[in-house]
């Protein structure tokens, strides 16, 4: 049973959320919520769209550490802006830190803004950042039985990201295994294999990125 504490801070979790949805609905943001383990190649697949897609949109990132401001930098080097978020050991990031961190960036005609959560397959998956969609993000190096043992992610995550695909050959991972697991939780999940490393997969994230953007700003559109 939940306890009452814990489900109060998710109701004041959740109406946070709902006002940053109607201000990126207001302004046409498309937002996504990448959340996966440490080293799954989060930041990786960050760098690759910014460097890839910086022409193409205005996009931002909000990293969420608990210390640290390597990925911040990291995607300052890949021509993109961003906000550093340290939690201080929390695991990780809610839509307070959201709205906090938005104060460090101009959102005057951005297209994406990318969350980029704390290393974490469990707790972040549970505060609603007032994201469009969850990107599960999972590398071929952790297991194929990931969608198995964590289901809520995969179970409210619109795509899952299979990273790293170029290390199958050196790995015990199943593509298919992995899908399997996921779809029996989520029928609509979309499923792209990729490798920030060589590409491969690469214009599939970006497409469906395309889609995501291309909805968002329909929606905001109709709703002017």
């Amino acid at each position: 049973m939940e306890k009452p504490v814990v489900r109060s801070l998710l109701e004041a979790n959740d109406a946070g959320a709902a006002e940053l949805r109607a201000l990126f609905a207001e302004r046409g943001i498309a937002v996504l919520n990448f959340i996966g383990s440490p080293g799954a190649g989060k930041t990786a697949l960050l760098e690759k769209t910014f460097r890839d897609l910086g022409g193409e949109f205005s996009m931002a990132v909000i990293e969420g550490d608990p210390q640290t401001d390597n990925d911040a930098r990291r995607i300052a080097a890949a021509g993109g802006r961003a906000v550093q978020v340290n939690t201080g050991g929390g695991c990780h990031l809610d839509a307070a830190l959201v709205r906090r961190a938005l104060g460090g960036l101009d959102l005057k005609g951005l297209d994406l803004l990318f969350i980029e959560n704390v290393g974490n397959l469990v707790c972040p998956v549970e505060f609603d950042c007032g994201e469009d969609c969850k990107v599960a993000l999972l590398s071929v190096t952790e297991g194929d039985d990931k969608p198995e043992k964590y289901p809520l992610l995969f179970n409210l995550a619109s795509v899952m990201v299979l990273n790293k695909i170029d290390l199958l050959p050196h790995v015990d991972f199943s593509l298919e295994r992995a899908e399997r697991f996921a779809r029996r939780l989520n029928g609509e999940l979309a499923v792209l294999p990729l490798s920030c490393r060589n590409g491969e997969g690469l214009d599939g994230w970006y497409d469906f990125l395309r889609r995501v953007r291309a909805k968002k700003a329909e929606r905001a559109a109709v709703g002017r």
